[in-house]
C-alpha cells in the first residue's frame, strides 16, 4: 500500500483536528490581540512559563522517560503529579501516548508501521499523522501491559476525559481569579500554554528526525539537535536516545541541556525516585567510535591519498577491536563472579582499575579517529 493511498482513504481524526485548529487560531489571533489591546499582567506571564514546563516536564519525566521506557522508577506521589499534569498537556492517556510511542521506537522509520514516521514527510511526523485515522497510528495496549498494573495509570485512563477538562480549565480560571486577571490566565496559562507544549512535543518526532548531528547511530532518522533539546526540556538528544532509550538520561554530557535529567536525578536525591538506568560509558564511546569509523571509511574512499591513510586506520581498527575483546572478557569474568556470588571480589580496585582504562582508551581513540577525519576531509 502506497503512502498516497493511505493518507488518501483515511478518515478524518476529527476531535484532535477540531482541537488543534481552535487552539491555534486562537494562539495565533486573540492571545496576541489582547495583548496589544490590554495587556498581559506579570503573573499571567510567569504562569504560562510554569505551567508551560510543569506539563511539557510530566511529558517528558513522565510518560515518556518513565512510563514507555521504565529508565527509572518513581514514588506513588511524583507519578501522581506526571498523571494529572500529562492530562493537562492534552496529549491522551498515559495508556495511549506510551503504547504508540513504544510501537515507534520498534518500528522507527517504517511508512506502514511507525505511526508517526519521519519518513512520510515533516508535516506527517509533526501533527498530520494525528489528524486522520491512519493504519499505523491504531491502539493496541498488548505492548503496555506492565503500565495496566500501575493504579495511577489506570486511575488516568478511566478518568482522562474529567482529569484533562479540570486541569485545562479549573487551573487558570483559579488563577485568574486569585490574581484578578481571569482573560489573561486563560489565554496565557491556557490556550497558549496547550499550543506550545504541543508543538514542543512534536518538534521530537518532526524537527528531531530531520536535523542535526547523528554521532551514534545512523540506522534510523533520528538526530542529536541542541537548539530543540533546549525547546524540549533535553529530549533534542535524539539521535542518543534512539540507541540507548533505556538511559534516563538524553542529554549525557553535564552541559548538555536536559532538565528532564535533572529533575530525576533530583528526585531521586529526595527519595521519590531511584533505579535510575544509564548505559556504561564504554557502550556509548563504542557506538561514537564505530561511527567514526564507518565516516572514516567513506571519506577514505574518495581521498586521493588511500594507501597514506588505510594503514593508520587499519591500525586504529585493529586497536578499537583489541579493546572490545578484553572490555567482553571482563564482563564475561563479572557475570561469572557474580554467579558464584563473589561480587565484592569482582568489584577490588585493580579490576576497576582496568575498566577506566579500556574507558580511558576509547576516548583518546575517538579524539585520534575524529583528527584523521578532518585529515580525510582536506587530503
Amino acid at each position: 500500500m502506497s503512502t498516497s493511498t493511505i493518507k488518501e482513504h483515511a478518515p478524518i481524526n476529527w476531535v484532535p483536528a477540531i482541537l488543534f485548529s481552535v487552539t491555534g487560531l486562537l494562539a495565533l489571533t486573540v492571545v496576541p490581540w489582547y495583548g496589544f489591546s490590554y495587556g498581559y499582567t506579570l503573573a499571567a506571564v510567569v504562569a504560562y512559563v510554569v505551567l508551560t514546563s510543569l506539563t511539557e516536564l510530566a511529558i517528558t519525566a513522565g510518560y515518556h522517560r518513565l512510563w514507555s521506557h521504565n529508565a527509572y522508577n518513581a514514588h506513588w506521589s511524583l507519578r501522581l503529579v506526571f498523571a494529572l499534569f500529562g492530562a493537562m498537556a492534552l496529549q491522551n492517556t498515559i495508556l495511549h501516548w506510551c503504547s504508540g510511542h513504544r510501537v515507534h521506537h520498534r518500528h522507527v522509520d517504517d511508512v506502514e508501521l511507525d505511526p508517526y514516521s519521519a519518513k512520510r514527510g515533516l508535516w506527517f511526523s509533526h501533527m498530520g499523522w494525528m489528524l486522520r485515522n491512519y493504519k499505523s497510528g491504531e491502539v493496541n495496549f498488548d505492548n503496555v501491559k506492565n503500565l495496566m498494573k500501575d493504579p495511577i495509570v489506570m486511575w488516568q485512563y478511566k478518568y482522562y476525559l474529567p482529569i484533562a477538562i479540570g486541569m485545562n480549565f479549573a487551573v487558570p480560571i483559579a488563577l485568574g481569579l486569585l490574581f484578578n486577571d481571569l482573560w489573561g490566565m486563560i489565554l496565557l496559562a491556557g490556550i497558549l500554554r496547550v499550543v506550545t507544549t504541543h508543538h514542543f512535543t512534536f518538534f521530537i518526532n518532526s524537527i528531531a528526525h530531520k536535523w542535526g548531528s547523528q554521532p551514534y547511530t545512523d540506522d534510523n532518522t533520528a538526530r542529536d539537535n541542541h537548539f530543540f533539546a533546549f525547546l524540549t526540556f533535553g529530549e533534542g538528544y535524539h539521535n542518543y536516545h534512539h540507541i540507548f532509550q533505556s538511559d534516563y538520561r538524553n542529554g549525557i554530557k553535564w552541559w548538555q541541556w536536559d532538565p528532564t535529567k535533572w529533575l530525576i536525578k533530583s528526585c531521586a536525591m529526595l527519595g521519590l525516585a531511584n533505579n535510575l538506568k544509564t548505559v556504561p560509558d564504554f557502550k556509548i564511546q563504542r557506538a561514537r567510535i564505530q561511527m567514526q569509523f564507518k565516516r572514516a571509511q567513506e571519506k577514505l574512499a574518495l581521498s586521493a591519498q588511500k594507501d597514506k591513510w588505510s594503514q593508520v586506520l587499519e591500525h586504529e581498527y585493529e586497536q578499537f577491536r583489541d579493546n572490545l575483546a578484553q572490555w567482553t572478557e571482563l564482563q564475561a569474568g563479572k557475570y561469572q563472579e557474580a554467579r558464584r556470588n563473589l561480587l565484592e571480589k569482582w568489584e577490588n580496585a585493580a579490576l576497576h582499575t582496568r575498566y577506566k582504562e579500556l574507558e580511558y582508551s576509547l576516548k583518546m581513540q575517538h579524539k585520534r579517529l575524529k583528527l584523521l577525519t578532518a585529515q580525510l576531509a582536506s587530503a
